[in-house]
Protein backbone atom coordinates (compact mmCIF):
# COMPACT_ATOMS: atom_id res chain seq x y z
CA UNK A 1 0.00 0.00 0.00
CA UNK A 2 2.74 2.68 0.87
CA UNK A 3 4.00 1.84 -3.08
CA UNK A 4 1.24 2.72 -4.06
CA UNK A 5 0.66 6.10 -2.19
CA UNK A 6 4.59 6.48 -3.20
CA UNK A 7 4.12 6.39 -6.77
CA UNK A 8 1.00 8.34 -6.78
CA UNK A 9 2.39 10.98 -4.82
CA UNK A 10 5.85 10.72 -7.53
CA UNK A 11 3.60 10.67 -10.08
CA UNK A 12 1.33 13.76 -8.83
CA UNK A 13 4.70 15.59 -8.34
CA UNK A 14 5.70 14.99 -11.89
CA UNK A 15 2.72 16.63 -12.94
CA UNK A 16 2.74 19.61 -11.35
CA UNK A 17 6.98 19.85 -12.45
CA UNK A 18 5.72 19.18 -16.17
CA UNK A 19 2.80 21.78 -16.09
CA UNK A 20 4.48 24.27 -13.85
CA UNK A 21 7.80 24.17 -16.68
CA UNK A 22 4.86 24.30 -18.87
CA UNK A 23 4.03 27.78 -17.98
CA UNK A 24 7.14 29.27 -17.27
CA UNK A 25 8.27 28.62 -21.02
CA UNK A 26 4.97 29.69 -22.26
CA UNK A 27 5.64 32.79 -20.03
CA UNK A 28 8.81 33.80 -21.08
CA UNK A 29 8.01 33.05 -24.79
CA UNK A 30 5.13 34.47 -24.96
CA UNK A 31 4.03 37.26 -28.27
CA UNK A 32 3.51 40.75 -26.55
CA UNK A 33 3.83 42.61 -29.88
CA UNK A 34 2.82 46.46 -29.35
CA UNK A 35 0.04 48.42 -29.84
CA UNK A 36 1.29 50.01 -33.19
CA UNK A 37 3.47 47.91 -35.28
CA UNK A 38 4.30 49.55 -38.95
CA UNK A 39 5.37 47.18 -41.64
CA UNK A 40 8.95 48.16 -43.66
CA UNK A 41 8.27 49.23 -46.78
CA UNK A 42 10.34 49.04 -49.84
CA UNK A 43 8.24 50.43 -52.45
CA UNK A 44 7.22 53.47 -54.15
CA UNK A 45 3.32 54.00 -53.15
CA UNK A 46 0.62 54.14 -55.97
CA UNK A 47 -1.17 57.30 -55.95
CA UNK A 48 -4.76 55.99 -56.83
CA UNK A 49 -7.02 58.27 -58.45
CA UNK A 50 -9.77 59.66 -56.38
CA UNK A 51 -13.26 58.04 -58.36
CA UNK A 52 -11.23 54.62 -57.96
CA UNK A 53 -13.04 51.30 -57.94
CA UNK A 54 -11.71 47.93 -56.60
CA UNK A 55 -12.71 44.53 -55.88
CA UNK A 56 -12.00 43.05 -52.50
CA UNK A 57 -12.19 39.35 -51.09
CA UNK A 58 -12.62 38.02 -47.52
CA UNK A 59 -11.71 34.91 -46.49
CA UNK A 60 -10.94 32.66 -43.53
CA UNK A 61 -9.15 29.75 -45.30
CA UNK A 62 -9.38 27.91 -41.91
CA UNK A 63 -5.48 27.23 -41.72
CA UNK A 64 -6.55 24.66 -44.83
CA UNK A 65 -7.82 22.58 -42.16
CA UNK A 66 -10.82 22.77 -41.27
CA UNK A 67 -12.59 21.40 -44.30
CA UNK A 68 -16.13 19.92 -44.95
CA UNK A 69 -14.83 16.51 -43.35
CA UNK A 70 -13.48 18.41 -40.54
CA UNK A 71 -14.70 18.43 -37.11
CA UNK A 72 -12.64 20.42 -33.99
CA UNK A 73 -12.56 19.44 -29.99
CA UNK A 74 -12.63 23.28 -29.49
CA UNK A 75 -16.11 23.23 -30.68
CA UNK A 76 -17.53 20.00 -29.66
CA UNK A 77 -16.16 17.69 -32.36
CA UNK A 78 -13.54 14.52 -31.58
CA UNK A 79 -10.32 15.89 -33.90
CA UNK A 80 -7.35 17.90 -33.67
CA UNK A 81 -6.02 18.20 -37.11
CA UNK A 82 -6.83 16.51 -40.75
CA UNK A 83 -5.00 13.87 -42.06
CA UNK A 84 -1.70 15.79 -43.82
CA UNK A 85 -3.19 14.82 -47.31
CA UNK A 86 -6.15 16.75 -46.72
CA UNK A 87 -4.75 19.90 -45.75
CA UNK A 88 -2.29 19.87 -49.22
CA UNK A 89 -5.26 19.12 -51.03
CA UNK A 90 -7.19 22.14 -49.33
CA UNK A 91 -4.11 24.68 -49.66
CA UNK A 92 -3.76 23.67 -53.40
CA UNK A 93 -7.67 24.33 -54.29
CA UNK A 94 -7.30 27.35 -51.95
CA UNK A 95 -4.15 28.59 -53.92
CA UNK A 96 -6.40 27.71 -56.92
CA UNK A 97 -9.27 29.48 -56.20
CA UNK A 98 -7.08 32.76 -55.83
CA UNK A 99 -5.07 32.35 -58.92
CA UNK A 100 -8.85 32.23 -60.92
CA UNK A 101 -10.02 35.23 -59.39
CA UNK A 102 -6.75 37.26 -59.53
CA UNK A 103 -8.68 40.17 -61.38
CA UNK A 104 -9.39 41.46 -57.36
CA UNK A 105 -7.33 43.84 -56.28
CA UNK A 106 -6.87 42.98 -52.64
CA UNK A 107 -7.29 39.66 -50.54
CA UNK A 108 -7.74 39.87 -46.90
CA UNK A 109 -7.23 36.24 -45.87
CA UNK A 110 -7.39 35.27 -42.24
CA UNK A 111 -6.20 32.17 -40.67
CA UNK A 112 -2.76 32.01 -42.76
CA UNK A 113 -0.27 29.33 -40.85
CA UNK A 114 3.20 29.63 -41.43
CA UNK A 115 4.64 27.29 -38.90
CA UNK A 116 1.83 24.95 -36.91
CA UNK A 117 2.06 21.16 -36.14
CA UNK A 118 -2.40 21.52 -37.10
CA UNK A 119 -1.26 22.38 -40.65
CA UNK A 120 1.71 20.01 -40.49
CA UNK A 121 4.71 23.15 -40.19
CA UNK A 122 3.48 24.29 -44.03
CA UNK A 123 3.88 27.69 -44.57
CA UNK A 124 0.91 29.03 -46.34
CA UNK A 125 1.80 32.63 -46.25
CA UNK A 126 5.01 31.91 -48.35
CA UNK A 127 2.85 29.48 -50.82
CA UNK A 128 0.49 32.18 -50.64
CA UNK A 129 2.82 34.72 -51.57
CA UNK A 130 4.95 33.17 -53.71
CA UNK A 131 2.33 31.89 -56.43
CA UNK A 132 0.45 35.67 -56.35
CA UNK A 133 3.72 37.34 -57.64
CA UNK A 134 1.99 40.48 -59.20
CA UNK A 135 0.65 41.11 -55.24
CA UNK A 136 2.42 42.84 -52.24
CA UNK A 137 1.72 40.34 -49.49
CA UNK A 138 1.36 41.55 -45.51
CA UNK A 139 0.90 39.91 -42.59
CA UNK A 140 -0.63 40.17 -39.16
CA UNK A 141 0.48 37.86 -36.89
CA UNK A 142 -2.18 37.12 -34.06
CA UNK A 143 -1.52 33.46 -33.03
CA UNK A 144 2.26 32.93 -31.67
CA UNK A 145 2.32 30.18 -29.16
CA UNK A 146 4.98 27.87 -29.00
CA UNK A 147 3.15 24.76 -27.43
CA UNK A 148 -1.26 24.80 -27.09
CA UNK A 149 -1.51 21.51 -24.37
CA UNK A 150 -4.94 21.05 -25.47
CA UNK A 151 -6.32 17.97 -25.57
CA UNK A 152 -4.20 16.43 -23.38
CA UNK A 153 -4.34 13.33 -25.22
CA UNK A 154 -3.33 14.91 -28.44
CA UNK A 155 -2.00 18.17 -28.02
CA UNK A 156 -2.64 21.04 -30.82
CA UNK A 157 1.31 21.45 -30.28
CA UNK A 158 2.77 25.04 -31.53
CA UNK A 159 0.94 27.66 -33.74
CA UNK A 160 1.93 30.55 -35.71
CA UNK A 161 -0.78 31.93 -37.77
CA UNK A 162 -2.37 35.21 -38.65
CA UNK A 163 -3.50 37.81 -41.24
CA UNK A 164 -2.84 38.30 -44.71
CA UNK A 165 -3.63 41.06 -47.19
CA UNK A 166 -2.53 40.72 -50.75
CA UNK A 167 -3.18 43.69 -52.95
CA UNK A 168 -2.13 45.06 -56.17
CA UNK A 169 -1.26 48.46 -55.18
CA UNK A 170 1.58 49.93 -53.02
CA UNK A 171 0.97 51.00 -50.04
CA UNK A 172 2.32 54.05 -48.14
CA UNK A 173 2.13 52.41 -44.91
CA UNK A 174 0.70 48.93 -43.70
CA UNK A 175 0.65 48.62 -39.54
CA UNK A 176 -0.42 45.86 -37.04
CA UNK A 177 -2.51 47.07 -34.41
CA UNK A 178 -3.12 45.31 -31.17
CA UNK A 179 -7.12 44.35 -30.30
CA UNK A 180 -7.46 45.42 -26.50
CA UNK A 181 -7.99 43.07 -23.79
CA UNK A 182 -7.22 39.18 -23.62
CA UNK A 183 -8.07 36.17 -21.14
CA UNK A 184 -6.93 36.18 -17.83
CA UNK A 185 -3.44 34.18 -16.72
CA UNK A 186 -2.02 31.40 -17.99
CA UNK A 187 -4.88 31.02 -20.19
CA UNK A 188 -3.94 34.17 -22.27
CA UNK A 189 -0.25 32.49 -22.67
CA UNK A 190 -2.06 29.98 -25.04
CA UNK A 191 -4.99 31.39 -26.92
CA UNK A 192 -4.67 33.91 -29.47
CA UNK A 193 -3.76 37.74 -29.47
CA UNK A 194 -5.99 39.51 -31.47
CA UNK A 195 -5.34 42.18 -34.34
CA UNK A 196 -6.61 44.25 -37.68
CA UNK A 197 -4.23 44.86 -40.25
CA UNK A 198 -3.86 48.33 -41.54
CA UNK A 199 -2.96 49.30 -45.34
CA UNK A 200 -2.62 53.06 -46.15
CA UNK A 201 -3.26 54.31 -49.61
CA UNK A 202 -2.48 58.25 -51.02
CA UNK A 203 -5.12 59.36 -53.29
CA UNK A 204 -4.73 62.29 -55.83
CA UNK A 205 -7.15 64.38 -53.89
CA UNK A 206 -4.82 64.07 -50.78
CA UNK A 207 -6.78 61.57 -48.57
CA UNK A 208 -6.25 57.91 -47.79
CA UNK A 209 -8.23 54.72 -48.67
CA UNK A 210 -7.60 52.83 -45.74
CA UNK A 211 -8.05 48.78 -46.30
CA UNK A 212 -8.29 46.80 -43.28
CA UNK A 213 -8.47 43.28 -42.25
CA UNK A 214 -9.75 42.33 -39.29
CA UNK A 215 -10.33 39.16 -36.94
CA UNK A 216 -12.14 39.51 -33.96
CA UNK A 217 -12.32 37.05 -30.87
CA UNK A 218 -14.04 33.53 -30.39
CA UNK A 219 -14.53 31.76 -27.64
CA UNK A 220 -14.89 34.41 -24.91
CA UNK A 221 -18.62 35.88 -23.27
CA UNK A 222 -18.38 38.86 -25.93
CA UNK A 223 -16.63 41.54 -23.16
CA UNK A 224 -13.34 40.88 -25.61
CA UNK A 225 -15.47 41.42 -28.82
CA UNK A 226 -16.96 44.68 -26.87
CA UNK A 227 -13.43 46.30 -26.52
CA UNK A 228 -12.43 45.04 -29.48
CA UNK A 229 -14.95 47.00 -31.56
CA UNK A 230 -15.04 49.87 -29.65
CA UNK A 231 -11.10 50.26 -30.22
CA UNK A 232 -11.85 49.72 -33.81
CA UNK A 233 -15.08 52.27 -33.77
CA UNK A 234 -12.84 54.82 -32.46
CA UNK A 235 -9.85 54.21 -34.89
CA UNK A 236 -12.74 54.27 -37.56
CA UNK A 237 -14.26 57.67 -36.37
CA UNK A 238 -10.79 59.57 -36.52
CA UNK A 239 -9.66 58.54 -39.95
CA UNK A 240 -12.76 59.35 -41.51
CA UNK A 241 -13.02 62.56 -39.62
CA UNK A 242 -9.74 63.17 -41.26
CA UNK A 243 -11.16 62.59 -45.18
CA UNK A 244 -10.25 59.45 -45.43
CA UNK A 245 -12.10 56.29 -47.27
CA UNK A 246 -12.60 53.17 -44.58
CA UNK A 247 -12.87 49.44 -46.43
CA UNK A 248 -13.19 46.75 -43.25
CA UNK A 249 -13.45 43.27 -43.90
CA UNK A 250 -13.05 39.77 -42.57
CA UNK A 251 -14.01 37.38 -39.59
CA UNK A 252 -15.90 39.29 -37.25
CA UNK A 253 -16.96 36.38 -35.01
CA UNK A 254 -20.31 37.95 -34.97
CA UNK A 255 -23.14 38.71 -37.37
CA UNK A 256 -24.12 42.55 -38.51
CA UNK A 257 -26.52 44.25 -37.81
CA UNK A 258 -30.53 43.19 -38.29
CA UNK A 259 -29.15 40.24 -40.50
CA UNK A 260 -32.21 37.83 -41.38
CA UNK A 261 -31.57 34.56 -39.90
CA UNK A 262 -32.81 32.17 -42.75
CA UNK A 263 -30.92 30.76 -45.38
CA UNK A 264 -32.47 28.59 -47.86
CA UNK A 265 -31.69 25.04 -47.11
CA UNK A 266 -30.13 25.38 -44.11
CA UNK A 267 -30.05 25.56 -40.50
CA UNK A 268 -29.08 28.41 -38.64
CA UNK A 269 -26.64 28.78 -35.70
CA UNK A 270 -28.28 30.48 -32.98
CA UNK A 271 -25.82 28.84 -30.56
CA UNK A 272 -24.08 31.64 -28.84
CA UNK A 273 -25.35 34.43 -31.59
CA UNK A 274 -23.69 37.57 -31.20
CA UNK A 275 -24.77 41.06 -33.32
CA UNK A 276 -23.39 44.31 -33.95
CA UNK A 277 -25.43 46.94 -32.38
CA UNK A 278 -27.29 48.70 -34.95
CA UNK A 279 -25.89 51.97 -32.51
CA UNK A 280 -22.27 51.07 -33.21
CA UNK A 281 -21.73 53.56 -35.92
CA UNK A 282 -23.92 56.38 -37.42
CA UNK A 283 -26.64 55.00 -39.88
CA UNK A 284 -24.57 56.24 -43.19
CA UNK A 285 -22.12 53.97 -42.46
CA UNK A 286 -22.73 50.46 -44.44
CA UNK A 287 -22.35 46.98 -43.03
CA UNK A 288 -22.44 45.04 -46.21
CA UNK A 289 -23.06 41.24 -46.56
CA UNK A 290 -24.88 38.80 -49.04
CA UNK A 291 -28.16 37.33 -46.85
CA UNK A 292 -28.47 34.75 -49.62
CA UNK A 293 -25.61 32.60 -48.42
CA UNK A 294 -24.05 31.60 -44.84
CA UNK A 295 -20.27 32.42 -44.90
CA UNK A 296 -19.21 29.89 -41.71
CA UNK A 297 -20.29 26.70 -40.47
CA UNK A 298 -20.08 24.80 -37.13
CA UNK A 299 -17.25 22.63 -36.46
CA UNK A 300 -18.83 20.40 -34.14
CA UNK A 301 -19.72 17.53 -36.42
CA UNK A 302 -18.93 16.93 -40.09
CA UNK A 303 -20.41 18.81 -42.49
CA UNK A 304 -24.10 18.33 -43.80
CA UNK A 305 -25.94 20.41 -45.78
CA UNK A 306 -29.05 20.64 -44.09
CA UNK A 307 -28.10 19.51 -41.32
CA UNK A 308 -25.18 21.67 -39.86
CA UNK A 309 -25.49 24.95 -38.27
CA UNK A 310 -24.74 27.77 -40.39
CA UNK A 311 -24.14 31.83 -39.94
CA UNK A 312 -22.58 34.99 -41.67
CA UNK A 313 -19.74 36.52 -39.58
CA UNK A 314 -17.64 37.28 -42.64
CA UNK A 315 -18.81 41.03 -43.95
CA UNK A 316 -17.66 44.02 -45.13
CA UNK A 317 -18.13 47.57 -43.14
CA UNK A 318 -17.48 50.60 -45.42
CA UNK A 319 -17.77 54.57 -44.24
CA UNK A 320 -20.18 56.59 -45.96
CA UNK A 321 -17.83 58.23 -48.85
CA UNK A 322 -17.84 54.79 -50.41
CA UNK A 323 -20.28 53.53 -53.02
CA UNK A 324 -21.30 49.95 -53.06
CA UNK A 325 -21.64 47.99 -56.22
CA UNK A 326 -22.16 44.62 -55.34
CA UNK A 327 -21.93 42.10 -52.73
CA UNK A 328 -21.44 37.93 -53.45
CA UNK A 329 -20.83 35.16 -51.20
CA UNK A 330 -19.12 32.76 -53.34
CA UNK A 331 -20.59 29.24 -52.46
CA UNK A 332 -18.21 26.22 -52.10
CA UNK A 333 -20.33 24.12 -49.61
CA UNK A 334 -17.87 24.70 -47.08
CA UNK A 335 -15.13 22.29 -48.44
CA UNK A 336 -11.72 23.71 -48.16
CA UNK A 337 -12.86 26.02 -44.86
CA UNK A 338 -15.24 26.29 -42.55
CA UNK A 339 -16.00 29.75 -43.95
CA UNK A 340 -16.76 30.97 -47.45
CA UNK A 341 -15.35 33.72 -49.53
CA UNK A 342 -16.69 37.17 -50.25
CA UNK A 343 -16.02 39.58 -52.75
CA UNK A 344 -17.12 43.07 -52.61
CA UNK A 345 -17.13 46.11 -55.69
CA UNK A 346 -16.73 48.95 -54.44
CA UNK A 347 -15.80 52.69 -55.70
CA UNK A 348 -14.95 55.63 -53.88
CA UNK A 349 -16.40 59.26 -53.82
CA UNK A 350 -20.10 58.04 -53.01
CA UNK A 351 -20.27 60.77 -49.76
CA UNK A 352 -19.64 63.81 -48.36
CA UNK A 353 -17.55 64.63 -45.30
CA UNK A 354 -19.65 66.38 -42.52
Amino acid sequence: MSKILAFLAWLVLAIAILLGSLILIATLSDYKPDEVTPADLTEIPDVLISDLQVDLMIWNIGYCGLDASMDFFYDGGKQVRPPESNVVENLERVLHFLNENDSIEFFLLQEVDIHSRRSYKMNEYDNIKNQMTEYSSFQGMNYDVFFVPLPFSNPMGKVESGLQTLTRYAPSAVARYSFPGNYDWPKNLFMLDRCFLVNRYPLENGKELIVINTHNSAYDDGSLRKMQMEYLRNFLLEEYNAGNYMIVGGDWNQSPPGLDKNFDGHVFDDKDYSEVPESYLPQEWQWVYDDTFPTNRRVASVYEKGKTPVTLIDFYLVSPNIKVYDIKTIDLDFRNSDHQPVILKAGLGNGKHT
